[in-house]
């Protein structure tokens, strides 16, 4: 018999098998539909050899999503609107249950043949992870991105653009909203365009973060605010037919007072993409960045990564992607912290999924993922597993 977990998500896929067709794929609205159930060994990501939360560290949940999607072009100019919303109910861990919500505005404008651009917004309301923080209280981020950026092609070979963005950050936990920040970013490019398509460029780009709830930090609250200046080189070229890389690399300094001097350095992050005669896809990526630390203890963390990634299209309609990758951070202690151990920690993870599409506007998959921390008792960071599997099923009508 048909596991009683899993018989509302076996009832919808038949239901999504048998629905007569809707809005066709080249119509402008479609509405959307997915449920899905998940499980994780360690689902608040417990230290290992503690026993967690009521005793508890593994945890079940179903997810039921449903929205529409509107794509359609107007002359030159294109408008893409996503929105969604969900509801994720836990079997232990109740006070988890919430109410997502994912909206995604774009107006794609053009005017005449060398005048583009971008504006829009998102907007997201999830439950944020427990990787760096320990607790069983449900902590809701809310997420709220405003962009505009416009490019000219004043040469056949060359082009430049701008763009601002607003990233806003809220927090539902009240031990979590010293992580509430607003994150204003405007940049500038140059590129030049042959035609072989390809494109290289120069990005300057500046940050100004302000944190409105401060940390207490020696006895004190101090302004957190910071700035950080980017000048990067970005290159998108196809090497060959099967190969192409996508890089933006360069120097950034970043100025946050209450933290001590300025921190500098090489960051950047390349993107390799290999596409054989074939079945198989291969991607892999390299990154350097420096990232805020929400932390009393240390300034700001050097991340350094790696990750590999294959894709088998085993078939018309049944799609294989396997993910690994890995990252070292490493930590810069405050003012006022003499750390006596090793302020680095990594991060580890690894993803398994299978997709089936018996209709293009059907998709059944089914995924099993691994994440593992190395922790730093001097950071006060322990080092746990977390296994994972999860089925869904979505549809757009």
């Amino acid at each position: 018999m048909l596991n009683t977990r899993l018989r509302p998500l076996a009832f919808l896929l038949c239901a999504f098998c048998v629905i007569p067709a809707g809005a066709g794929p080249n119509d402008a609205l479609h509405l959307y539909a997915n449920v899905g159930y998940g499980h994780d060994d360690n689902l608040l990501r417990v230290p290992d050899n503690s026993p967690g939360f009521d005793n508890t560290r593994a945890d079940s949940w179903w997810e039921r999503e449903g929205g529409l999607i509107f794509d359609k072009t107007y002359s030159l100019q294109r408008i893409s609107v996503v929105a969604k919303v969900s509801k994720f109910n836990f079997d232990h861990f109740k006070q988890l249950d919430y109410d997502g919500k994912d909206v995604q505005a774009n107006w794609f404008w053009h005017i005449g043949n060398h005048l583009e651009g971008k504006v829009g917004f998102n907007y997201e309301q999830t439950l944020a992870p427990y990787t760096d923080f320990t607790s069983d209280q449900r902590n809701l981020r809310t997420a709220r991105s405003q962009f505009a950026e416009g490019a000219w092609r004043f040469h056949s070979s060359w082009r430049v653009r701008a763009g601002f963005q607003r990233d806003k950050y809220d927090y539902e936990l009240v031990q979590e909203q010293y992580n509430a920040r607003t994150e204003d970013a405007g940049e500038l490019e140059l590129d030049y365009l042959p035609r072989s398509g390809n494109t290289v460029g120069l990005v300057a780009r500046r940050v100004k973060g302000r944190y409105p709830y401060p940390r207490q930090i020696n006895g004190a609250f101090p302004d957190e605010d910071f700035t950080q200046d980017e000048l990067k080189a970005r290159v998108k070229w196809t090497v060959t037919g099967s190969s192409s890389i996508d890089a933006l690399v360069g120097y950034t300094q970043r100025d946050q007072p209450a933290y001590g001097p300025k921190t500098s350095g090489f960051t950047g992050k390349i993107n390799l993409t290999y596409q054989p005669h074939g079945k198989m896809t291969y991607t892999g990526s390299l990154w350097r960045d420096f990232a805020p630390l929400e932390s009393t203890a240390v300034n700001y963390t050097l991340n350094n990564g790696a990750s590999l990634g294959a894709q088998w299209d085993a078939t018309a309609k049944i799609r294989v992607n396997a993910d690994v990758s890995a990252e070292r951070r490493n930590y810069s202690a405050a003012p006022g912290f003499n750390p006596t151990g090793d302020l680095r920690d990594s991060l580890r993870t690894g993803s398994l999924r299978a997709t089936w599409s018996p209709r293009p506007t059907l998709q059944v998959t089914a995924g099993a993922a691994h994440q593992a921390r190395t922790g730093s008792p001097t950071l006060g960071t322990s080092s746990f597993k977390s296994n994972s599997v999860s089925l869904s099923a979505s549809a757009q009508f």
